[in-house]
């Protein structure tokens, strides 16, 4: 259980580090910077590369959200739920914290909203509490079906994480200009408290809305698995996500 622990703890600091990284200290660089794009890629390529490096270990969830919803599609054991999001918070906590030293490393820093997420005035396009709420629903609950289906007895073994990678990126594609995408609590509850804006006030909504969309996600899943699949035979596939 410890080296389950440590892996979902260095991959989701990677995953924070990384993807709330490039949107810190790239993103908005004049004339070199990555844009919603790159970001967007940067945050699949963290859960892609530590999917492979540590999903071996502990199934690489990496996001509370992803706990859950693998819970309730019978692929995770409700008794580690607890000890995993407190091992991915600890770990986005340690990443935030890092990124921050960083970024104020530099003159006439301020953090401005840090790469948190949120609604009304604190999403990049100005969309209302409702919007963030069914985008973060459904992108999560796409994102369950997407690792679910990867990682199966039916896909093919060894390529969960390029698809769940690719799928985040996608998922940040769409919703950045929304809610800045979260899809994570503890991704978003870790920067928010660094942030110079009201984000800590908006927390709720970005654990309700994954914690909900996964659940969906995982339902909606269940009804489609075929009968004999089961924790028991998965067949060695991790179940790697973000």
């Amino acid at each position: 259980m410890t080296k389950k622990l440590a892996a979902e703890f260095f991959g989701t600091f990677w995953l924070v580090f990384g993807g709330c990284g490039s949107a810190v200290l790239a993103a908005g660089v004049p004339d070199l910077g990555i844009g919603f794009a790159g970001v967007s890629l940067a945050f699949g390529l963290t859960v892609l590369t530590m999917a492979y490096a540590v999903g071996g270990i502990s199934g690489g969830h990496f996001n509370p959200a992803v706990s859950l919803g693998l819970a309730v599609g019978g692929r995770f054991s409700w008794g580690e739920l607890v000890p995993y999001w407190a091992a991915q918070l600890i770990g986005s906590f340690c990443a935030a914290g890092m990124l921050y030293v960083i970024a104020s490393g530099t003159a006439g820093f301020t953090a401005g909203g840090f790469a948190s997420n949120g609604y009304g005035e604190l999403s990049p396009g100005g969309y209302s509490m409702l919007a963030a709420l069914v985008i973060e629903v459904v992108l999560t609950a796409g994102f369950l079906v997407v690792i679910l289906g990867a990682t199966s007895a039916a896909a093919p073994a060894g390529f969960a994480p390029i698809a769940i990678g690719l799928a985040l990126t996608l998922i940040h594609l769409i919703s950045i200009p929304v809610t800045n995408t979260s899809v994570n609590p503890a991704r978003s509850t870790s920067v928010a408290f660094y942030a110079d804006t009201a984000a800590v006030s908006q927390l709720w909504l970005f654990w309700v809305a994954p914690l909900v969309g996964a659940v969906i996600g995982a339902l909606v899943w269940k009804l489609l698995l075929a009968p004999n699949e089961s924790l028991e035979n998965i067949g060695g596939q991790d179940t790697a996500t973000a």
